[in-house]
């Protein structure tokens, strides 16, 4: 019998090279990254308008209120605003309409970027049919099919709502739904400190509402180095602020005209509204995860690889949706990291180690590299440079004279190991010790702010009185 030929495997055909699901800092960093690689890819979009949780209900809405407040508190605070009449009271739904404007040209923005990418999007609800097709599903109850070689998660997260809370009652909020209140409370519950509950506690302090904050930890933001958490924690005593330490909600109860949180303790705290700001929970459980043999873990995240592939071959996920560090900033270069594994096949880029934190209280907070904590464990013999704002003469030009700078450097190496800043543009600042910590082949050296001219007057300043301060400590 003659053989036959054997049948040649014909490729299978894709309509997209990659299907990015979400247009949050992560799916944007993949999409635009991907898009200059000369794939075609497609977006999905659950929102109308593309931002996802950062520009819509995070990072940009809640930067924008601090933002307005901070300019509330320095109006006060200036004499020259001070003469004759009393400054006018401003209410949360007043910041409210300036961060809706912030949120409009955010999208609108990253809107033209799709656009000028020639990047199709889509909208609508995205759940798996297999590891290479997408439904939509549109809010007419229309339903749609995609297919592409890859598919990237990046759905985000969303607060999370501990069970047996009302959170359609009209006085219980959560971060998202914070951005609708419409009246002006007078005494505001936050319940989680954190980055996002010590955020909203200085909001609400700074509009001159009374403040319970309680936290379910033993001190407030206990990642960040010692003295800097200590220093916000002493501003919001020293502003007001009710701090409750190592507490437990038992349930909630609520009145017509407030709300009362009884906490495991036995104690009562009573509010205009409560703020739950305890943990996020990644947006996962409408993905149909099952389909393609994926699991996310008890709070949604999707567990992944150093370029983000996770444990299906051609599926990849960046974001809050994979957890840690959870930042925008770092979201969008996991993007682009994992836009690169995509479409190289291959990829030596890493996130950078030291990612700088920023934390939007008022004042800032900001960090990066190891705190005096992790570095006496370690055993790391190290020194200190310190500069106060207050003898700086940009923050006494502009009045902003609370807050630090402290570096920690290495005593023989003199190599800089962190960075750590309390007060206004705080956020900012860390960023030049940042660029200094990132230099190879010696060039990471504290000399280097001493060695180097600053503009004066500026905040710029502080490093070089902080070096001096610490090569000062120095000695043989």
């Amino acid at each position: 019998m003659a053989k036959q030929p054997e049948k040649k495997k014909v490729p299978v055909s894709y309509q997209y090279d990659a299907i990015i699901i979400g247009t949050g800092p992560g799916g944007e960093g993949t999409a635009m990254n991907l898009s200059k690689s000369n794939k075609k890819v497609a977006v999905i979009e659950r929102q109308t308008a593309v931002g996802g949780g950062c520009v819509h209900w995070g990072t940009i809405p809640s930067k924008a209120l601090r933002h307005s407040v901070s300019r509330y508190i320095e109006y006060k605070a200036n004499p020259l605003f001070n003469v004759g009449e009393r400054p006018v009271r401003l209410t949360f739904p007043d910041i409210l309409r300036h961060a809706s404007s912030v949120i409009s040209k955010q999208s609108n923005l990253r809107s033209s970027f799709y656009d000028r990418n020639r990047i199709h999007m889509f909208q609508g609800d995205a759940s798996f049919v297999d590891k290479h097709t997408i439904e939509i599903r549109r809010n007419d109850g229309s339903t749609e099919r995609l297919t592409a070689q890859t598919i990237v998660i990046a759905t985000g997260s969303r607060p999370y709502r501990p069970p047996g809370v009302d959170f359609t009652h009209s006085r219980i909020y959560e971060s998202d739904t914070i951005l609708g209140l419409e009246h002006d409370p007078h005494r505001v519950l936050i319940y989680g400190a954190g980055v996002i509950g010590c955020e909203y506690a200085s909001i609400f302090k700074g509009l001159g509402a009374k403040v319970d904050l309680v936290n379910t930890r033993d001190r407030l933001l206990a990642f960040m180095d010692a003295e800097i958490s200590d220093a916000l924690s002493y501003h919001f005593w020293n502003s007001g602020i009710v701090i409750r330490h190592n507490e437990e909600f038992d349930r909630i109860e609520t009145r017509d005209d407030c709300v009362v949180m009884h906490l495991k303790s036995g104690k009562r705290v009573k509010a205009d509204c409560i703020l739950f700001a305890n943990g996020r929970t990644g947006n996962t459980d409408t993905l149909n995860l099952e389909a393609i043999g994926l699991k996310a873990d008890s709070r949604g995240q999707i567990k992944v690889n150093e370029t983000y592939q996770t444990e299906v071959d051609n599926v990849y996920a960046v974001g809050d949706v994979i957890g840690y560090p959870s930042l925008a900033s770092a979201a969008f270069d996991q993007g682009r990291i994992a836009a690169d594994a995509i479409a190289c096949g291959n990829c030596d880029e890493k996130l950078i180690i030291d990612i700088p934190a920023g934390i939007y209280t008022i004042p800032e907070m900001s960090s990066v590299g190891k705190t005096e904590q992790q570095l006496t464990a370690a055993k790391v013999p190290y020194e200190v440079g310190r500069a106060q704002f207050k003898h700086l003469a940009r923050a006494q030009i502009a009045g902003t004279d609370v807050g630090s700078l402290k570096i920690l450097f290495h005593t023989e190496t003199k190599e800089v190991l962190g960075v750590h800043c309390f007060g206004e543009r705080a956020s900012e600042i860390v960023h030049i010790g940042q660029a200094i910590m990132e230099q190879k082949n010696g060039g990471n050296t504290i000399d280097y702010f001493v060695n180097t001219t600053f503009n004066y007057p500026t905040m710029a300043e502080a490093y070089r009185v902080a070096a001096l301060n610490g090569l000062n400590r120095l000695f043989k």
